[in-house]
């Protein structure tokens, strides 16, 4: 009997226990529910889950070999926010603490207040580009102390608000609210502050109203309601971190205000113990340069402006806070480059601690972009022409004169217009470009200036070649005909009543008779007038446009198209053109300005026969992780030129005795290859020095490169066959010697 009620004493145990379960159960939830309520409600409260944005990291930039130019490392920034202040926690106070950490550990910090930064304070507008100026008055007609006595003062200084149009037209845009009748002299006052232009926002105006910097500094501590207990000193510097969180409120669409970029982790350490609320690192990248050569070829990557199309980028996937290219590769291929975001999902705690954080969305790293140049031969490139040029400007030093010169080379893969090495001298490092940024703009030398793709110069006698072509392919002249060059050249036609017109040539005793290929080798301008006058203008510049003269070279990071003279190009500019220009244009003269670029895919052009290619930076583009092959760079010829066998023969002859037999062969003697070249001096004024140009191609029995050079101011061509020498020598190796070259050069270690 007592075993058969064992199991039913199992059971009334067993739902004793769970009932002691459930009434525990019962006593927590009724604990946390009603007696601990308000407690675990503020904690939740307080616990905040958010999406937080991940930088997908920017591709890097290599040469041609892989090696690389541009990457990214990885970095901390630091940022304030009152969203992560612990409850009762005074802004200034936080603001304060956060800077004086900065200071004492020396980290700079964003603050474009324009003020000084230490009692007395004075304004520092001149610091200030022009969209900083538009925000700061922006802000300053956000104080009423500000907007009424200026309003006042425009009133009766209404000439303040006129603005220029782009026709040159002066308008104002108050005289509609100045002329209105209906209109109180107040209520004009307060309408006219929002109609000033950034541009007229000047110290003395402020100071005209009122408003001095120790003034406003005042008005600021009380606009954000610093304590009394602040020093002058201790305000200013939290005031410019209310001012930049100010201005993100009055306008949205500013990037989200980033203190400090690029803080050490010994610096992270310190704001980890607690005592530093309303501060968040954040681990970024930066964009790190592994050469100092190259800059104006790399660009340059720079924060989304208030004047950027903010729709097209919010379109395109930009946050406001972003990093685009804004010149060179870095702008050329932003679409290739640029990272995308993702989105982190994060939690953090009543006292602004990160409690857990997941990844809603993978941030993408940009893709590779491999350019043509090589790295090797783009330092020697730039050295070679920076020795020349400050060799030239030492000679003048020591005569007492001083003489401010640019630079440009090109260097192109005749096959195809690749570009092999592109320099420009002065230049700048890109590694320190934003903080040097307006010393940069400010330097008489002008180093952002590129001048190989930018810079315009009357080609001189380098346009010879092309008119040896047009004029053989023509058959205004032939391979055996002579011309008598006796040092002047006169116009066949006359205008009656008035004499003849007539050129001199270069050589004063002329040269006799001469034929194309010696025309071109001792450079006889009477020849080409001939020439000139027999093609006519527009023969001339159908093969000046066929070469890509006068227009863009198509490369991806932008160039100037130049100037082709004619008549086209005077009747813009409402003037004649007469018979007499066109002769100087034969000779590379009148109106004729062509970049350093150009000139190079026109001897390119010229050497491989008449395919004349898009001049290209892009070698390839690959993903990331090198799995796929995005894109490629060159293409198929825009157009070819007919230039038969003979004449192509003829004009590389000319072109190659000048080296050889001319007056180059002393510079050429050390040259490891066999060339082609030609000089130009281009003529600026009566009392200034000649532009130096020079163009050449080698090897000249196979033609794989093409190179032109300008130094301004330097006097004659001639003068630049050293340093294209040294170029020459830099990219093919001295076991080539009078031979052809193969597929893929070598450098001189």
């Amino acid at each position: 009997m007592e075993q058969k009620e064992f199991p039913h004493l199992r059971l009334y145990v067993l739902g004793g226990i769970v009932l002691l379960v459930l009434f525990i159960y019962l006593g927590v939830l009724y604990d946390t529910q009603i007696n601990d309520h308000e407690d675990y409600l503020a904690q939740s409260i307080r616990t905040i889950t958010q999406p937080e944005t991940v930088e997908g990291s920017r591709g890097i930039v290599t040469d041609c070999n892989g090696q690389v130019l541009v990457s990214n490392r990885s970095t901390y920034s630091l940022t304030f926010s009152s969203s992560l202040l612990k409850e009762g926690e005074d802004m200034n106070q936080a603001v304060l603490r956060l800077t004086e950490l900065c200071q004492d550990r020396g980290v700079d910090w964003v603050d474009n207040l324009p003020v000084s930064s230490t009692a007395p304070f004075s304004y520092t507008l001149d610091n200030l580009d022009s969209i900083q100026q538009g925000r700061f008055l922006t802000y300053l007609l956000s104080l009423d102390a500000v907007t009424e006595p200026l309003g006042t003062y425009l009133l009766t200084h209404p000439a303040l608000l006129e603005e220029e149009e782009d026709d040159g037209t002066v308008t104002n845009p108050a005289e509609a609210i100045l002329s209105d009748a209906t209109l109180t002299d107040q209520q004009k006052a307060a309408q006219l502050p929002e109609l000033l232009p950034s541009a007229a926002l000047t110290e003395q105006l402020l100071e005209d109203i009122g408003i001095s910097a120790h003034t406003l500094i005042e008005l600021m501590r009380e606009d954000f309601d610093l304590p009394v207990t602040f020093s002058l000193n201790q305000a200013r510097m939290v005031l410019g971190v209310r001012y930049e969180l100010e201005l993100r409120s009055l306008m949205p669409k500013i990037p989200s205000y980033v203190m400090s970029e690029d803080v050490d982790t010994a610096f992270v350490s310190l704001l980890s113990d607690g005592n530093f609320s309303g501060a968040k690192v954040s681990s970024s990248s930066v964009r790190e340069y592994q050469t100092s050569y190259a800059a104006h070829i790399l660009g340059y990557t720079a924060g989304i402006q208030s004047d950027d199309d903010m729709e097209a980028l919010t379109a395109q996937g930009y946050n406001l806070d972003d990093k685009i290219g804004r010149s060179g590769v870095e702008a050329a291929f932003e679409d290739y480059l640029r990272g995308r975001d993702g989105v982190r999902i994060v939690s953090t705690n009543s006292d602004g601690k990160v409690t857990g954080e997941y990844y809603q969305k993978a941030p993408e790293p940009g893709n590779t972009v491999e350019l043509t140049i090589d790295l090797d031969f783009q330092a020697a490139v730039e050295d070679a022409l920076a020795k020349t040029v400050e060799r030239m400007n030492a000679d003048d030093a020591r005569q007492g004169k001083e003489v401010i010169r640019g630079a440009g080379v090109a260097v192109l893969d005749v096959d195809n217009a690749a570009v092999l090495a592109l320099a420009s001298y002065p230049t700048y490092d890109l590694s320190t470009y934003l903080q040097d940024a307006t010393k940069l703009n400010q330097d008489p030398t002008a180093p952002l200036y590129n001048r190989a793709t930018q810079g315009r110069y009357a080609p001189g006698s380098t346009f010879k070649p092309l008119m040896a072509v047009a004029a053989l392919e023509e058959g205004a002249v032939t391979l055996t005909e002579t011309i008598r060059d006796t040092g002047i050249w006169y116009y066949p036609e006359t205008v009656a009543g008035t004499g003849s017109w007539s050129w001199k040539c270069w050589n004063r005793a002329g040269h006799g008779l001469v034929n194309v290929v010696e025309a071109i080798k001792v450079s006889c301008n009477v020849f080409f007038y001939e020439m000139a006058y027999r093609l006519g203008i527009e023969t001339m510049n159908e093969y000046a446009l066929a070469f890509g003269l006068g227009e863009s070279t198509g490369i991806e990071i932008g160039d100037s198209p130049g100037i082709l003279a004619g008549p086209a190009e005077r009747e813009a500019k409402g003037e004649a053109w007469y018979g007499g220009d066109t002769i100087t244009a034969g000779i590379g003269q009148s109106d004729n300005l062509f970049t350093p670029l150009q000139l190079a895919n026109y001897i390119a052009t010229l050497v491989n026969g008449g395919n004349h290619y898009e001049v290209h930076l892009l070698k390839a583009v690959k993903s990331y992780d090198n799995s796929q092959v995005l894109a490629v760079g060159g293409g198929e010829p825009l157009n070819t030129i007919h230039i038969s066998d003979s004449t192509l023969s003829a004009v590389k002859e000319g072109m190659h005795e000048l080296t050889t037999t001319g007056s180059l062969a002393g510079y050429f003697k050390s040259c490891v290859v066999d060339a082609g070249a030609k000089t130009g001096t281009a003529q600026i004024s009566a009392d200034t020095t000649n532009n130096g140009v020079f163009v050449c191609f080698a090897p000249y029995d196979d033609p794989e490169i093409a190179l032109a050079m300008v130094i301004e101011k330097g006097g004659s061509g001639s003068a630049l066959a050293s340093t294209a020498v040294e170029i020459l020598n830099a990219y093919f190796s001295a076991d080539e010697i009078g031979t052809a070259v193969i597929g893929e050069h070598q450098l001189l270690q």
